[in-house]
């Protein structure tokens, strides 16, 4: 039987665990809070973020992360992007040498401008063939009620990339395999900023049309500076793009989308961090990846407004209106 360890015991990190049991995984699942732990153990509920739902037997929780880790196979992280560096790097010589590491993580590293991949190979010094992510459209509240869905395991090393993947497969689970970290790594960091201004347009009260526009532009935006990173094209058309983008965008689940309604709405960044609770991957990871892509000379005017909403708080209308009144030019260039 595989053995998993998964890190993080929030809404994301305690569902993947489902997952994992669903499939028949062993699973230890770490969090740092001893009441969210002997809560999954005695009643298999973790009502601070998955408040009514209930955990498949197989997962055993802890607040040790060294037990969480002792003789897994798999290791899959689900922490805040901008703290996990700090969180796991006094774990390095806790992972088992043979176990592959999987990110389940959507941010670009603001400073350094590194994927979450590229993180933990830093951190805990791993080879790329065992370094493997998870990205698709993975909206948790839905999984852990087991509605079907389907997700994307990416890795440069088939045979690790397939191990992971059997190890999640369910009926109501399908992951499929594909090669392009880097597509599939982008696609999950940069459609939290989309899912940002989708949340603002809807916010102000737009309607579909604004919605589809945001969604499909932005979609362009992430596969330009996708390409100039060296990833796969078709990547972008399929889960880890436009169908995480889609559920990312149209869902009040979605934190990032709340996050920007609260914005359209007039609140205040701190007001609607607050108001959506939780961790907005895309409020800090926009600053990572506007500086990225000017980095690589690509335009991304949708991340530059809602950079320019977020951290410089210009006026929304404003840059709606400058939006729509940039150069005409052919879609497909």
């Amino acid at each position: 039987m595989t053995r998993a360890a998964v890190l993080g015991a929030g809404a994301w990190g305690t569902t993947f665990a489902a997952v994992l049991a669903d499939a028949g995984t062993e699973v230890a699942l770490w969090g740092r809070d001893e009441d969210v732990a002997a809560q999954i153990n005695a009643e298999r509920r973790n009502e601070r973020f998955l408040p009514g739902m209930d955990l498949p037997e197989g997962i055993h929780a802890t607040a040790d992360a060294r037990e969480a880790l002792s003789g897994v196979d798999v290791v899959a992280v689900a922490l805040p992007a901008q703290k996990v560096r700090g969180i796991i790097g006094p774990l390095a010589d806790a992972v088992p040498d043979g176990a592959v590491v999987a990110s389940l993580m959507k941010g670009i590293e603001v400073g350094t401008h590194a994927r979450m991949s590229d993180v933990l190979r830093d951190v805990w010094e791993l080879s790329a063939e065992r370094t493997l992510v998870v990205s698709g459209p993975n909206l948790a509240r839905e999984i852990a009620v087991k509605q079907p869905t389907a997700t994307v395991v990416a890795g440069t090393d088939s045979s690790a990339a397939e191990m992971l993947a059997a190890a999640t497969a369910s009926s109501y689970f399908r992951p499929y395999t594909n090669p392009d970290v880097v597509g599939v790594e982008l696609c999950g960091a940069f459609k939290n900023v989309i899912a940002v201004g989708v949340g603002v347009t809807d916010g102000l009260g737009f309607g579909h049309n604004t919605t589809a526009t945001v969604i499909t532009r932005g979609l362009a935006e992430i596969t330009r500076l996708g390409v100039a990173l060296g990833a796969h094209p078709d990547t972008f058309s399929g889960l880890a793009g436009m169908g995480d983008l889609i559920a990312t965008c149209a869902s009040p689940l979605s934190r990032n989308h709340t996050l920007g309604a609260h914005i359209g709405r007039g609140l205040s960044l701190e007001e609607a961090i607050e108001r959506t609770g939780g961790t907005a991957e895309g409020v800090q990871t926009s600053l990572s990846i506007q500086e990225l892509a000017r980095e690589h000379d690509v335009d991304v005017p949708i991340c530059d407004a809602v950079v320019a909403m977020l951290h410089r708080g210009e006026p929304i209308k404003e840059l709606l209106t400058q939006l729509l009144s940039r150069p005409r030019k052919a879609e497909l260039t």
